[in-house]
């Protein structure tokens, strides 16, 4: 039978007083006293204390969460805990930190291929052990290399807020720039700034985007990094959008530029990267928003080809561009049955906010139609709510084949 908190608290005291114990933690004696006895049970901040207090070295703290007639797998669960938070507070060593960029940097690549929902909780226990480690003193140049995987971490959490729908993500683009400001890292903060423009695109405020995006390139400087590379052609799409023609076209010609000067190493599938399936996805949707459909066309193939199966996102994207681009040929049953046909053939768990907001982008172009079967399927699609729409889309694909 495993030993007790009262217990365990008992053995630790050993000679000193329960007053002498009480006072070290900064509690009352008596509470001391029932916490030995198990009339009462231990708060995590008093566990945190006492096992400070005598030197327990995270055992006190393991011991806090086990409850009375708790279950072997609740025990476990909180040995663990306290295992963990020993070694978090011990020195940190290079292997360590590598074990933490390497950490940043697979949920970078997963935001790749991963559904949001799927990959928002373990971002969250991962980010909750990184601030754990943060917690305890560190060398100056560890404490660098953290608060930078801090920044990252947090434009992840941004990231896959955004891609939920929630607007918590803004708070998290501020701890993100005030991590990388703190860090003195400046191809972090032009990457937060870059990301962050992408979250006031989709929510509709064109200037704000504009305006991150030039800061994103301005703090890059001359660097080869990923932020001018993310920024430049988000600024494109946003002046597109402003029917900014030159301007576009000019942002698009720096974009080109600034994926060259990109190492290889960064040409890369992750939200810390930047590629040419990236840059000619973005150019398409540039000139989809400026109607010029032949050169979206011509990006839009060559995205489609670069990149892999598993980039849902990414792909349904460029599809529904290629949807746009019909609606404004004038083809509207063709725009609505590309629409219905990406959104039917994406997997549930990847039918994020941002791709129904890009549908209904698309139904919102080609007119209500009676008379146009594709519309209508297409609006029944999007209008379904999210626990009916696997089922409700595979019974407007099947109503559109006739």
């Amino acid at each position: 039978m495993p030993e007790a908190f009262g217990e365990a608290l008992r053995r630790l005291r050993g000679s000193r007083s329960v007053r002498d114990v009480a006072q070290l933690a900064a509690c009352g004696k008596t509470y001391v006293s029932d916490l030995e006895t198990g009339r009462r049970q231990p708060t995590a901040a008093i566990a945190a204390a006492l096992d400070h207090a005598l030197g327990a070295g995270g055992e006190l703290i393991a011991l806090a969460d086990v409850r009375p007639g708790a279950s072997p797998l609740d025990q476990a669960d909180a040995l663990q805990q306290g295992l963990h938070q020993a070694l978090a507070a011990g020195p940190l060593t290079d292997a360590s930190l590598d074990e933490w960029e390497y950490t940043v940097s697979r949920h970078g690549r997963a935001t790749r291929y991963r559904p949001e929902g799927e990959l928002l909780p373990e971002l969250l226990a991962d980010f909750t052990d990184l601030r754990l480690v943060l917690t305890h003193r560190q060398s100056t140049a560890a404490r660098k290399r953290l608060t930078i995987a801090v920044a990252q971490m947090s434009g992840l959490m941004a990231l896959t807020l955004l891609k939920l729908g929630n607007q918590r993500s803004r708070a998290w683009w501020r701890t993100g720039r005030a991590a990388a400001a703190a860090a003195e890292d400046r191809s972090t903060l032009s990457w937060m700034y870059a990301q962050e423009a992408y979250q006031l695109y989709y929510n509709g405020d064109l200037e704000g985007a504009v305006e991150l995006a030039a800061r994103a390139q301005h703090l890059a400087g001359g660097l080869p990094c990923v932020g001018p590379a993310l920024a430049a052609p988000l600024e494109a799409r946003a002046l597109a959008l402003l029917q900014q023609r030159d301007g576009a076209e000019e942002a698009l010609g720096r974009a080109e530029a600034a994926l060259e000067r990109l190492p290889a190493a960064e040409r890369i599938g992750s939200a810390f990267g930047y590629s040419e399936s990236q840059l000619r996805f973005h150019a398409g949707n540039a000139w989809t928003h400026l109607a010029e459909i032949d050169r979206a066309a011509e990006q839009q193939a060559r995205a489609l080809e670069l990149y892999p199966q598993c980039d849902h996102t990414d792909r349904a994207l460029i599809a529904l561009d290629q949807a746009i681009c019909a609606a404004v040929a004038g083809d509207a049953a063709a725009a609505a049955a590309h629409a219905t046909t990406t959104i039917v053939g994406l997997p549930e768990e990847h039918r994020s906010a941002l791709i129904i907001y890009r549908a209904r982008e698309v139904a919102a172009r080609v007119p209500e139609a009676r008379t146009v079967p594709e519309v209508r399927v297409l609006r029944e699609v999007l209008a379904l709510p999210p626990g009916e729409r696997e089922s409700g889309a595979d019974r407007a694909g099947h109503r559109a084949g006739h």
